[in-house]
């Protein structure tokens, strides 16, 4: 797609069944930025705790993923239209997007070429655990628990009334 993923990969692989996995969307407000408006961060250091504490899995990083896919600069004028009353769905739709314009086509085929089968995903997003399942990979979901803080409240709560995801 254009873009360069990673994959950190942590221990031996082995057989590739049952493989702890996040496939993390960029977000550089989140990660790198350490924007408390979103849950981006918290869960990319969370998974890479599972990850550490497991001695075994993979963390793949897929960029172009920025606000759900729709780019660094609209992702800032959605938060504007957040910040006038709109949650983080009608903004994107607002601004003429789809709600979640990500695809993780490249993500399951990194997971294949990397020898995996079998996964436990990080996720609290259905959607992605069911686009990897139809990709042929067994995958079962662990969701990533993070605290809410004032800032990403609506946007979590959101996520799970509108989207939903868990946790």
């Amino acid at each position: 797609d254009g873009f360069s993923h990673i994959a950190l990969v942590k221990g031996d692989i082995g057989d590739g069944e049952n493989v702890l996995v996040r496939v993390h969307s960029e977000c550089l407000t989140g990660d790198v930025l350490g924007s408390l408006r979103c849950d981006c961060g918290e869960q990319l250091h969370a998974a890479l705790k599972k990850i550490e504490n497991e001695k075994r899995g993979v963390l793949l990083y897929i960029r172009g993923h920025e606000g759900r896919s729709i780019g660094l600069l609209n992702k800032i004028a959605a938060y504007g239209l957040q910040d006038q009353g709109l949650d983080t769905v009608d903004a994107n739709l607002r601004l003429g997007h789809e709600v979640d314009e990500r695809d993780f086509a490249d993500a399951a085929e990194i997971i294949k070429a990397l020898g995996i089968s079998s996964i436990t995903l990080l996720t609290n997003n259905p959607e992605k655990a069911e686009t990897l399942s139809r990709a042929g990979i067994t995958t079962t979901i662990q969701a990533l628990k993070v605290k809410l803080n004032p800032y990403n409240e609506k946007y979590v709560k959101t996520k799970q009334e509108r989207l939903g995801h868990l946790g």
